[in-house]
């Protein structure tokens, strides 16, 4: 096995982490400084040393979680609550989480101490679809859904954005919708529309920045599935559970 995989199955950190790490000297192998990160290694019988503590090789675990919004992804902050504050009875030491959603944004994130796995799944060069589902303040036209689903420009005319996948669900007047929309806006002939928008990218801000490309502001988002696995809708804001083998199978598969 490659040290940096070893390493990033092993929760010392991400991929591009550990790479560094060993890169700073911080790693050795059988008691010698490496700094190979690609070096092929026996996880079995070498000892492997981080900042001169053994590394055990662990047993990798992956947990889907429904975030609510109002809360930073993220393990620590200093002013704002996190997404780890839910993880109250489990062993969070070595866990991460894969990707990020905005703090007022809902819906799937991962946890897993597994960086081979969150490098597979976040990679930029592997396009991963992920599907979200909007509210938003506007209208879609056939000729918007067009622009969203051929790519956009979304920084200042130098980032077109990979082809999209766009299903609007319903649109009308505020005033029509609003015990469907989760926020309250002061205009109800204001037009909104709702849909399911599915991007290949990681962008900041993605979503918001191409639905606001052809006029549309969001006031609602939520994460429904990332590749071929969709929230399980049975758990509640703030709720988690491990997923099971061939979810972890089916968000590989191919990758």
């Amino acid at each position: 096995m490659r040290l940096d995989k070893f390493l990033a199955q092993s929760s010392v950190g991400k991929r591009k982490e550990v790479r560094n790490y060993i890169k700073e000297g911080k790693v050795k192998v059988d008691g010698k400084v490496v700094l190979i990160p690609s070096l092929e290694i026996n996880e079995k019988l070498d000892v492997i040393q981080y900042l001169d503590e053994v590394v055990a090789y662990t047993d990798k675990v992956y947990y889907m979680f429904n975030k609510p919004g109002g809360y930073i992804t993220a393990k620590k902050d200093m002013i704002h609550k996190t997404v780890f504050d839910f993880l109250n009875d489990i062993d969070i030491d070595g866990l991460f989480h894969v990707g990020r959603l905005d703090k007022d944004t809902e819906g799937l994130l991962l946890f897993t101490n597994d960086g081979e796995f969150e490098h597979k799944l976040m990679h930029p060069t592997k396009h991963v679809e992920k599907t979200y589902f909007f509210w938003a303040l506007g209208e879609l036209s056939e000729e918007d859904m067009k622009i969203l689903e051929e790519g956009v420009y979304i920084k200042k005319g130098t980032m077109l954005t990979e082809p999209a996948k766009i299903k609007v669900e319903k649109y009308g007047l505020y005033k029509d919708l609003k015990d469907e929309i989760h926020t309250i806006i002061n205009y109800h002939d204001q037009p909104v529309v709702s849909g399911y928008l599915t991007i290949s990218e990681g962008c900041k801000h993605q979503v918001k920045r191409m639905l606001k490309s052809v006029g549309c502001h969001v006031v609602y988002l939520k994460r429904t599935s990332i590749g071929k696995l969709n929230l399980d809708e049975s758990l509640e804001k703030g709720e988690y559970r491990l997923l099971r083998e061939i979810e972890v199978e089916s968000l590989l598969e191919n990758l």
